[in-house]
């Protein structure tokens, strides 16, 4: 079983992926493989660097470029992968890959999802409302909302911490009957 992972930025999906993890399931980012691409390029990472240089593989080799260099690094027979933007990755999986898929999405309004971004303070973050807006204006011309409205399955993460693991883990538990 393979679950993509879907959301805008914030929303919750590391907390996904570490609930996922404690159950057993492998977890795939692909925030990791363009960061790491950034970095191999001689890049800091920014959030302005990383989002410019996404954007560009995207119009340079495809919609679906990041899934195509992701695809390697799945091992495991239940994994999460996060980190889908647009409808041509979710393809491309579902295409090379032949098991069983689902695709969730993890839904928080904007407010929230500043509030955690400021707080979590990853190097590639934003810094300010304006970069906010900005990043959430770049990820929707991906494809995302899309893929967001698209999805087989909905966890609304506004609550709180442990009320959102718990949702995970019943949802998780779930596929098991799959």
């Amino acid at each position: 079983m393979i679950v993509l992972l879907v959301g805008m930025p914030g929303s919750g999906k590391d907390e996904f992926k570490k609930v996922a993890i404690s159950m057993g399931w492998d977890v795939v980012s692909m925030g990791d493989v363009v960061r790491e691409y950034v970095a191999s390029k001689g890049l800091e990472l920014t959030e302005k660097n990383v989002g410019q240089v996404a954007s560009n593989e995207r119009r340079l080799n495809g919609m679906d470029i990041w899934a195509r260099r992701t695809l390697d690094k799945i091992k495991g027979e239940r994994t999460v992968i996060d980190g889908i933007r647009n409808q041509e990755e979710v393809d491309f999986f579902k295409k090379s890959l032949g098991i069983r898929m689902v695709t969730v999405a993890i839904l928080s309004s904007e407010k929230t999802r500043y509030e955690r971004m400021i707080r979590r303070g990853r190097k590639d973050d934003i810094r300010n409302m304006d970069e906010f807006l900005e990043r959430d204006k770049r990820e929707l011309s991906w494809g995302l909302g899309n893929v967001i409205a698209k999805s087989d399955y909905y966890i609304v993460n506004e609550g709180t911490l442990e009320e959102f693991r718990e949702k995970v883990k019943s949802f998780l538990n779930s596929l098991k009957d799959c």
